[in-house]
């Protein structure tokens, strides 16, 4: 019980700062998604964000910083297989399947329902 509290309080913090910095400043929900992204890429490429995974477990790795993280430690272990080539490689495969699954269900999404506005 403790493990899913400690997700939810993770994860509900990342969302409760995007929320604040939606409203107080003038930024777009575009760069706010861009900033958190690179946010967690710089955190896990300082070694800070496996500290947040190991406390928050899924709450760490579903929001918007996880992607970062994953990008930055798919390269990180390309690099250790491959050389210099994984820096072009380890992010892409390490975030192939999660992107993919996004795209085909906005496919669906889009396929399926009439949006307004």
């Amino acid at each position: 019980m403790s493990e899913l509290l400690l997700a939810f309080a993770v994860g509900g913090a990342m969302c409760l700062l995007a929320q604040l910095v939606l409203d107080i400043s003038r930024l777009t929900p575009a760069h706010v998604m861009v900033a958190f992204v690179s946010l967690g890429a710089v955190a896990s490429g300082m070694g800070l964000y496996e500290f947040l995974v190991d406390l928050g477990g899924a709450g760490a790795l579903i929001p918007l910083p996880a992607f970062g993280h994953a990008l930055v430690q798919g390269i990180v272990e390309e690099v250790a297989k491959e050389g210099p080539i994984g820096l072009l490689t380890g992010g892409m495969r390490a975030v192939a399947l999660g992107l993919t699954v996004a795209v085909l269900s906005g496919l669906a999404m889009a396929l399926l329902f009439d949006p307004r506005g």
